[in-house]
């Protein structure tokens, strides 16, 4: 049976960073879910649960029963675990995309120390800017070879609370008792990927920059079902 792929943005972006990896593996006869979750920060926290209704709610649309592989980009493979337990509907693989790694015991914080201390001086009245408008033009760039998807991208980002990234997420015992696996682009994920490959993961990589599932979705997409289907 062909696997359901419910494809999970980084909170930090939005949902047009996965719509042509959707697209091309919908092309290929396969279904596809992409939540949003653009909205989980416009209220006080905890955030984490919003995550996890944003997923239930979207996946209403998928027949019950019906198994799911999730696809988590970036910091969205915090929430993994809390999605997985979240869920009446079966998760037979779950795949990080050059993304975080929830810690092996829980709870997992989503920024280091060190992230917090600079993001903190760029909050205003608690909100942060956009993602994009964290990095300078020489470190945003190379992540978009079309204008237009750039655009797309960076109107649609939210700006986070600082709460957001002060948040830990519960990593509940057995989430991981089915395939996981994970997909590297490169760095600052080298070190991620390699923890994967420790816990027992499959590895592939396909070597690019942070938002490569945007330059390369046929690649990508062709990783994913690879991956899927690896047990």
């Amino acid at each position: 049976m062909q696997p359901i792929f419910i494809l999970v943005h980084s909170p930090s972006v939005g949902p047009s960073t996965w719509h042509p990896v959707a697209q091309q593996l919908t092309a290929a006869g396969y279904q596809v879910r992409v939540p949003s979750l653009l909205h989980i920060g416009t209220d006080a926290p905890p955030f984490w649960p919003r995550v996890v209704s944003a997923v239930r709610d979207d996946l209403r649309q998928v027949s019950a029963g019906s198994a799911v592989t999730l696809v988590a980009h970036s910091n969205a493979g915090l929430f993994v675990p809390v999605i997985r337990s979240g869920l009446d509907h079966p998760v037979t693989g779950s795949i990080f995309v050059d993304a975080a790694l929830p810690a092996r015991i829980g709870p997992t914080p989503v920024a280091s120390p060190e992230l917090l201390e600079f993001l903190a001086p760029m909050a205003v009245n608690g909100r942060l800017p956009r993602w994009t408008d964290w990095w300078d033009e020489a470190d945003i760039a190379p992540m978009f070879s079309d204008p237009l998807v750039r655009q797309t991208v960076v109107e649609e980002q939210p700006t986070l609370p600082l709460s957001y990234y002060e948040q830990h997420i519960p990593v509940p015992d057995g989430w991981d008792d089915h395939s996981c696996s994970y997909l590297l682009f490169g760095p600052p994920y080298e070190d991620l990927s390699a923890e994967a490959r420790e816990r027992g993961w499959a590895v592939a990589h396909l070597p690019g920059a942070h938002l490569h599932q945007i330059i390369d979705p046929a690649g990508t997409a062709q990783h994913l079902v690879e991956l899927a289907t690896t047990t």
